[in-house]
């Protein structure tokens, strides 16, 4: 199941703390087998004072769920097809 996951699908999540709640996915890593989810798993870093943040204070990070954990609600429409069946459809009425 995990494979077929993809950006902007919508899912559940059937295992952990946050059980039951929806939401889109915003990233995922296939390596690490997680995804990030929108509004779930956001938690703050505090970074200290460093050379590349000189001002130090917190940082916002999406948290991954593990792909296991999640079950596929709605998939994401897939534009490129609709796109390329309009342009089809264009050069037909074209050509007639």
């Amino acid at each position: 199941m995990a494979k077929n996951l993809k950006i902007n699908d919508k899912v559940r999540v059937i295992s952990g703390d946050e059980k039951g709640k929806e939401a889109k996915i915003v990233k995922i890593d296939r390596r690490a087998k997680k995804a990030c989810l929108e509004g779930i798993g956001v938690v703050e870093r505090h970074m200290k004072k460093s050379h590349l943040h000189p001002a130090g204070g917190k940082k916002t990070i999406h948290v991954g769920i593990d792909l296991s954990n999640l079950k596929l609600v709605e998939a994401a429409k897939l534009e490129k097809k609709a796109v390329k069946a309009d342009k089809n459809a264009k050069a037909k009425k074209g050509a007639k």
